[in-house]
């Protein structure tokens, strides 16, 4: 008797387990090259843990408000997808679609607000790992650990990532142009995020003192939007991002047979506005749309679609569901 239709066979599901046996055997579970010997790379050693506990702050009732809480989920739209899934992303990393100057520059702006390091850093280590994904120079494979994928590579130096050579292989586009070479300099990209996070204060301020006539009711607010505007949705944030490094390469479904353990997932795919949808991009690096069938919902291609139509961008790339276009020349090698 044969199959049913639409579930894998049993010869589909062997060769699946055999391919991915093939991707560890060639991962071997070893981190990058660049990170032996160990040592903490100490802004992110140090931040990391650091805002965890800010964030908890929330946990204080006196710092409670629904103003808050409702900018939590307005910053994961404003600064987690418009600045790093649509800016960081699939501008600036894969130029999925082309926009104004200005605008490139304001989503790359709120892509800084999340805490993530420069736009031409997060996009060099982000080619790096699509060029040699789930292998042992791919910065953050969760085939090393989950916790490694997850953020270990993050606290610990990659010497590789330091040099010159790194950003001239993976980044050169980007500092070609002076406004990303500024962000480069001097750790303006954190003055810019505790900049914002001084306005978001000095604006809950400002509000809480017009609204009860208090300097302790703007205290009180001011504090509870910096806490829940700022350092809950940043570790929000975070978690959210890492998660497409760790969970969409460890469970899911997959539509195309990549060289990869990337995989489809549904939870990463919905609270990440799309980026869950991981097997897909692999396959299709390029195109705008992670959201290949009708079911995988895609926030960010709908923002995009959006800016499309009011026509603030332009020369959008969407998927060919007959291509697999995504096999990097390193890839194929194998």
């Amino acid at each position: 008797m044969g199959e049913s239709r639409g579930e894998p066979s049993t010869l589909d599901k062997t060769n699946e387990i055999s391919q991915l046996s093939k991707r560890q055997a060639r991962h071997s579970g070893t981190v990058p090259d660049g990170v032996r010997p160990f040592r903490p790379l100490w802004g992110y050693a140090s931040f990391i843990p650091l805002i965890h506990l800010l964030a908890m702050l929330a946990l204080v009732p006196w710092l409670f408000s629904w103003t808050g809480v409702v900018l939590v989920f307005a910053g994961h739209y404003c600064f987690g997808m418009l600045g790093l899934t649509l800016g960081y992303h699939r501008l600036l990393t894969h130029r999925g679609f082309a926009c104004p100057k200005w605008f490139e520059h304001f989503l790359a702006i709120l892509g800084v607000c999340c805490l993530q390091d420069t736009p031409a850093r997060w996009a060099a280590v982000h080619r790096k790992h699509h060029q040699y994904s789930d292998e042992s120079p791919d910065p953050h494979s969760p085939l090393v650990s989950f916790l490694w994928g997850h953020f270990g590579w993050l606290v610990v130096e990659n010497r590789q990532h330091s040099r010159v050579d790194f950003y001239e292989r993976y980044a050169r586009d980007l500092l070609r142009d002076p406004f990303y070479l500024r962000l480069e300099r001097g750790g303006l990209w954190f003055w810019i995020y505790l900049g914002h996070a001084v306005v978001f204060f000095l604006a809950g301020f400002a509000f809480g003192w017009a609204t009860t006539q208090t300097l302790l009711g703007g205290l009180q607010l001011g504090l509870s939007v910096l806490v829940w505007g700022v350092f809950v949705r940043t570790v929000l944030v975070w978690h959210v991002t890492w998660s497409v490094n760790s969970l969409s390469h460890i469970w899911g479904y997959r539509n195309y047979e990549t060289t990869d353990n990337s995989r489809n997932n549904w939870l990463v795919g919905l609270v990440a506005h799309g980026e869950g949808w991981h097997n897909n991009h692999h396959a299709q690096q390029r195109a705008a749309a992670h959201g290949h069938r009708w079911w995988e919902c895609d926030l960010t291609f709908l923002t995009i679609r959006l800016l499309e139509a009011i026509g603030l961008v332009k020369d959008v790339i969407r998927p060919r569901p007959d291509l697999t276009d995504s096999l990097t020349e390193s890839n194929r090698a194998h």
